[in-house]
């Protein structure tokens, strides 16, 4: 999601108008859904052909000190720690919403809330239901189908539907918002198996000084960076993921705009000065290295599964873990985003807008059941990264993710012609 003031200096304007443009690329759905998809292209054809040897030794180099716990592999560190920038922009983002935007009125907001979680809940169950006889670790998936991949989700709509109605593609972000912060609570919460609270107390005096330097308007990096990779690190040694570290720093940088802590945002017609707040501020500039390099790098690492060919991609959707992931991801974000979202608009004066059928709301909610990049993390969670389960993990968001997408992507498309002939 980008944060662009329509009142800013138009870019013949401005200075460094060359990375200005290619900020404005990167900051494009459709860039960010495509590097998205390289990244994991590239990673299994890696790990399919004669370069797996080096692929895995790359994935799997270790560096960083041991005393602080942070001897991490090249694939750990993507996991916990370029994740957590994606997750900053996350807590940015969260942080907006509650505070001026669709999350801030309840009415608006119970719709697409209610939505995430009919969204989360049913998937997670139905997985649980294909596994309950596994036996085994195999119930430890259990929220790995939960999460919707909110880039490549919105550059689905970006491509297939240019002229979908806007307030489909506003309640796809907002529920992929809202489905962030419960999967960012579920790892949180399920996900940490043991806590130390000596760096966890440590933590909180990095991340305060990071939050009164934000609130009075810093926006120097060289205090900012150091302050969120200490808070980072610390969490990261106390035994709750690290990426959790990123949400929190995000929802200490202060939304809206004050005397003190503002940036200047262009001018409106009549040449009064605009201001963003930091929030808005920092979300524009971070997001982009999100998109750029912290979710493909992880996308990279993480996706790379060695199938062994029709044979071993055959046993490996045989394989119950698997075939929950694809029947959650599928079936289960389509019905209970679909369900939820009729059910409380039965509620007197809860409704969805007027501009979406309910079609479109299908079409959509089989969109969000594109999984990937944190249904990925919590896959390595569940069962450790390399292990037999994960590479079972991976075949099964992929799978899944493709086949959602196709679905909704084809819905759509037919969702597209119709509007467009409508015109």
């Amino acid at each position: 999601m980008t944060h662009h003031n329509p009142n800013a200096l138009p870019e013949d304007q401005a200075p460094h108008s060359i990375w200005r443009g290619i900020h404005q690329t990167l900051g494009k759905d459709t860039v960010g859904g495509a590097l998205l998809l390289g990244a994991t292209v590239l990673a299994l054809i890696l790990a399919n052909t004669g370069a797996v040897g080096f692929y895995n030794g790359l994935r799997d180099f270790t560096f960083g000190p041991e005393a602080l716990h942070l001897n991490l592999s090249v694939g750990a560190w993507a996991a916990d720690g370029l994740l957590a920038i994606f997750f900053f922009v996350v807590g940015l983002e969260l942080k907006e919403e509650f505070v001026v935007g669709k999350l801030r009125d309840f009415q608006t907001a119970i719709v697409p809330i209610a939505a995430a979680a009919g969204g989360v809940a049913v998937p997670a169950l139905i997985y649980v239901l294909v596994n309950l006889q596994s036996g085994g670790d195999a119930l430890r998936g259990w929220a790995i189908p939960a999460a919707t991949d909110i880039a490549f989700a919105v550059a689905v709509i970006a491509v297939v539907g240019r002229n979908l109605p806007p307030a489909l593609r506003t309640f796809l972000l907002t529920l992929a918002v809202v489905d962030d912060l419960l999967a960012i609570s579920i790892i949180a919460v399920f996900y940490t198996d043991e806590i130390a609270f000596v760096p966890l107390s440590l933590a909180l005096t990095p991340l305060a000084a990071f939050a009164v330097a934000v609130q009075r308007g810093v926006r120097s990096w060289w205090l900012l960076i150091p302050l969120g990779v200490i808070t980072w690190a610390l969490i990261h040694a106390s035994g709750i993921h690290a990426t959790v570290a990123g949400v929190l720093l995000g929802f200490m940088v202060p939304v809206v705009a004050t005397k003190r802590a503002r940036v200047k945002a262009g001018v409106d017609a009549s040449g009064r000065q605009l201001y963003d707040g930091l929030a808005a501020h920092f979300a524009d500039r971070w997001s982009v290295v999100s998109t750029a390099v912290a979710v493909p790098l992880f996308a990279f690492f993480s996706a790379g599964v060695a199938v062994g060919g029709i044979g071993g991609l055959v046993d490996s959707l045989q394989d119950t873990i698997a075939l929950g992931i694809i029947a959650g991801l599928v079936l289960g974000k389509a019905i209970g985003i679909t369900a939820t979202t009729f059910l409380v608009t039965r509620i007197p004066g809860l409704r969805i807008d007027p501009s979406i059928k309910w079609i479109d709301m299908v079409g959509m909610a089989f969109v969000a059941g594109i999984g990937f990049t944190v249904s990925l993390l919590v896959g390595e969670l569940s069962f450790g990264a390399g292990s037999e389960s994960d590479d079972h993990v991976k075949v099964g968001v992929l799978a899944g993710s493709l086949i959602a997408a196709t679905i909704g992507g084809t819905m759509l498309a037919l969702r597209d012609r119709h509007y467009r002939a409508l015109r």
